[in-house]
């Protein structure tokens, strides 16, 4: 069994988040993440940058299928069991600020939103949707 002080090396090594720290876990209930480790790090083959943090709302995930990205329906063929409201789940960074352009944007986990989301989602919008963590537990 690996030790604490290990897993934390493992997530240090995943990135930086938005504010310019080690990239904080995201998720476990579901297991979020491109490659499904619980954290929004990115990588070559994650085309679609899955970095951004968010608790999802009903609002969003009506939105997000209005607007062609179904979050909602299970798909098990890719091990996903579909979301419900206040689920933690990395979001492609230009889905999710699709869905706050159309109003309807969810809160947003900074630590751990993974730095690469400002190369889409400008921190100024981003900062707009912050949970603050200790309203996290």
């Amino acid at each position: 069994m690996p030790s604490i002080e290990s897993a934390r090396e493992s997530i240090k090594a995943r990135g930086r988040n938005v504010l310019g720290q080690p990239l904080d876990l995201c998720g476990c209930q579901p297991m979020t993440g491109f490659y499904r480790t619980g954290c929004c790090e990115t990588g070559p083959d994650d085309l679609g940058v899955h970095t951004v943090c968010c608790i999802v709302t009903e609002e969003f995930l009506e939105a997000s299928k209005r607007l062609g990205n179904d979050l909602i329906t299970p798909m098990p063929q890719y091990g996903f069991s579909g979301l419900k409201p206040g689920d933690r789940w990395c979001v492609c960074a230009a889905r999710w600020l699709q869905v706050q352009q159309a109003g309807a944007a969810c809160p947003v986990v900074l630590e751990a939103t993974h730095e690469a989301t400002l190369a889409v989602v400008p921190f100024e919008i981003l900062i707009q949707y912050a949970v603050i963590p200790d309203t996290l537990h």
